[in-house]
């Protein structure tokens, strides 16, 4: 061993890594959220949208985000990763710009003026008497945008989780993870104080094509900036040496060992894992909770509070909530520590953070009854619940990586995405039948009525999930179980 070996100081281009992937994600929630600010406010009024039809908007958006996560996991692993993401930036990124352009095709369709402005779009459309094909026609206009932008936006954590895998070991990925997952709270925070004013300002649509837009400079830093992690010039022995501290672990289910025996990852062969079944009921029961909290609650304060996305204490109270789930670091930061303190192996101080993390959306419980006293007991309320399912998301991502060679996490990953939309679609569609039902006929529950008992509700559901994923989940695999006969 030569002096400079010996002295040779670690690199650290993974934190560079993590940083490309946070921006990634940033990018990504920024996407997803301009329609949930803009709709009660600004495109609604145009189109004579009801709380259904935009419940059956983001519904079908859950669907298309679903079932393209599980091709998006195979797409990756496929491609894999450098041009995996690349691609599915570019979709995302077109989709969201396309959402801009629904009123001029709404126009086109139904008096013939195409080649028009924004604003002359929306003067032709204000003349037509028949306000349900206006709704009908825009309602499916936007569906189709939300499918570019599902299928686009499905490859990102599958990506994002396949990328922590390469330059990270396993102690580390659930800090990693939470770090660039934290991507989502930032544009959630970003969101309600630069889209409404874009959408006031400029319209609607402006918001759309310049937040998109942000997808597309992403790219050429991608491009530039990654490479794995033993070819990158970035990279240095001492940091390769740390990234690959878990290779003799298991060394019969790693991908160059399936590789040198010729085995083949199976998608087929997946669904026979506990394992896969674990993961897969975990999202289905939790990621409908973080989409009802990031479409709705615009709405939520709107319906409930009368507050505008464009009022100024609107924006203040959703960036406090948002700025409540960065909180959800820890997350990652708290099995690293069971680790690293308590000598527990990773996957049973993942499984124990994640029970402590279930506890805390059970204040959910009480956002609608302390809400009467104020509209701030459940914005933070929400804000506590959103970190802890940031908190929680963190660590079932990585409990793929944990228990699966690499070749097959982008996969696992995008089942149980297809899972988690699944959920997401079944409280997302309900969600909004519900609140309209509630409005119209004034339901009465445990002394709430209207919009009220609607929310009261579906707040309880949240409260519960985690909880339920859990059980379910500690069930499934009470202990670590790595996949060793993976073909």
């Amino acid at each position: 061993m030569t002096l400079n070996q010996v002295t040779e100081k670690m690199s650290k281009y993974r934190w560079t890594i993590v940083a490309m992937l946070f921006m990634a994600t940033t990018v990504n929630y920024l996407d997803r959220q301009v329609l949930s600010l803009t709709w009660k406010d600004f495109i609604a009024p145009e189109f004579h949208w009801t709380d259904t039809d935009y419940g059956i908007i983001t519904a079908w958006f859950s669907a298309f985000y679903a079932v393209s996560l599980l091709f998006a996991g195979r797409f990756v692993d496929w491609l894999d990763t450098k041009k995996g993401y690349l691609w599915a930036i570019g979709i995302w990124s077109l989709g969201a710009v396309l959402h801009a352009f629904c009123g001029i095709a709404t126009s086109g369709i139904l008096t013939g003026h195409w080649l028009v402005g924004f604003e002359q779009a929306r003067h032709y459309i204000a003349q037509v008497e028949d306000v349900a094909r206006v709704l009908n026609v825009s309602v499916v206009l936007f569906i189709f945008a939300r499918l570019v932008l599902a299928i686009g936006e499905a490859g990102n954590f599958p990506a994002a989780i396949k990328t922590t895998a390469e330059y990270f070991p396993k102690k580390d990925r659930a800090y990693a993870t939470s770090i660039f997952n934290a991507g989502a709270t930032v544009g959630a925070l970003a969101a309600p104080v630069t889209i409404p004013v874009l959408a006031k300002h400029f319209g609607w649509e402006a918001a759309f094509i310049l937040i998109g837009a942000l997808g597309f400079l992403w790219m050429g830093w991608w491009q530039f900036g990654y490479a794995k992690p033993d070819k990158h010039p970035k990279v240095n022995k001492a940091e390769l040496d740390y990234i690959g501290q878990d290779h003799d672990e298991n060394a019969a289910n790693s991908d160059e060992e399936m590789a040198a025996r010729g085995k083949k990852m199976s998608m087929a062969k997946l669904f026979k894992y506990k394992q896969t079944w674990a993961f897969a009921f975990g999202k289905f029961m939790t990621d409908g909770v973080w989409w009802f909290y990031l479409f709705w609650t615009p709405a939520y304060l709107s319906s409930v509070y009368g507050m505008e996305s464009s009022d100024p204490a609107a924006q203040l109270a959703l960036f406090v909530l948002y700025a409540i789930t960065l909180l959800s670091i820890i997350g990652g930061w708290l099995p690293t520590y069971f680790v690293d303190s308590k000598g527990m192996h990773p996957y049973a101080g993942r499984m124990k953070a994640m029970l402590i993390f279930a506890f805390f959306p059970l204040l959910a419980v009480f956002a609608q009854p302390l809400g009467h006293l104020s509209y701030w007991f459940p914005v933070i309320i929400i804000g506590i619940a959103g970190a802890a399912h940031q908190a929680w998301s963190a660590n079932i991502f990585t409990v793929v990586s944990d228990m699966f060679p690499k070749s097959a996490v982008a996969t696992v990953t995008g089942i149980g995405g297809l899972a988690g939309g699944a959920g997401s679609v079944v409280i997302n569609l309900s969600s909004g039948i519900l609140f309209d039902h509630a409005r119209v006929t004034n339901m009465n529950f445990l002394g709430y009525r209207g919009i009220e008992a609607g929310y009261f509700i579906i707040f309880g559901v949240c409260a519960v999930a985690y909880l339920i994923g859990w059980i379910v989940m500690k069930s499934l695999v009470p202990k670590y179980k790595p996949i060793t006969d993976l073909v």
